[in-house]
């Protein structure tokens, strides 16, 4: 004898219900992490840019007075060594507008990257002999270098310290592994090569939104003015065109 009508129905009800609350559990954890998703992305590339950029600005004011007062220090004279994650100079690019100014601290922490750029201990100081190397982000925290790859040779970079302005010109670029560390080496390529000349390297990882590689612009001091001197007119003009 088969089972009562509502037996039937009943037997199939109950997994169905389970069924679409199952989904219903499903379909609000994604909402939930779609939104929690969303909330990061905009938390790491853009709120982390509104809070970098307001606090590397007041970093610059800062600098920038501190460089105004007066020195009894040449370009010439020794300096003390400086302390992890001071800031020491400014770097100013025309080529990323004619208000561009960074500040550079030193060491390349994740944390001391997210206040500017990054100056790679032990390597060479502003305007010295040997490679003046640093790191800068290309997206999130201000990100100092994120038009990197528009530079272009002939471009000019200002390093600004307490001293001097140290005007570098872009030599070449090239994109490298994570591993192949040698492009900070005083002479690029050529680990434990004396070096007979300053320059700047600036790395940033690539592509953007990635650590696969390395981009890297390669700059050879051009010219070093003492504060007294200034800087020559039209020096921190925007380039035109390529």
């Amino acid at each position: 004898m088969p089972p009562p009508v509502a037996e039937t129905r009943g037997s199939h009800a109950r997994p169905t219900h389970r069924g679409a609350a199952v989904l219903s559990l499903v379909g609000e954890l994604c909402i939930t992490v779609g939104v929690l998703l969303f909330a990061f992305l905009a938390w790491q590339l853009w709120w982390t840019d509104v809070v970098a950029n307001r606090d590397q600005a007041a970093q610059v004011r800062t600098i920038e007075h501190a460089f105004e007062q007066p020195t009894t220090q040449t370009p010439t004279t020794p300096t003390k060594p400086v302390s992890l994650g001071d800031a020491f100079a400014l770097v100013r690019i025309p080529r990323f507008g004619a208000g561009y100014v960074r500040p550079v601290h030193e060491g390349t922490t994740a944390k001391i990257l997210s206040e500017g750029i990054g100056h790679y201990r032990g390597t060479a100081q502003p305007g010295q002999v040997g490679n003046f190397a640093t790191a800068g982000h290309r997206t999130t925290y201000g990100k100092p270098y994120a038009d990197i790859v528009e530079l272009r040779n002939g471009d000019r970079i200002v390093v600004e310290t307490r001293t001097a302005y140290d005007v570098y010109v872009v030599t070449d670029h090239e994109i490298v592994l994570p591993a192949q560390v040698d492009v900070i080496d005083a002479v690029p390529g050529k680990p434990g090569v004396r070096p007979t000349r300053a320059i700047m390297t600036m790395t940033s990882c690539n592509p953007k939104f990635s650590a696969a590689q390395r981009y890297i612009v390669h700059a050879r001091l051009d010219h070093t003015y003492t504060r007294a001197q200034g800087l020559p007119a039209g020096t921190l003009t925007s380039p035109k065109g390529g």
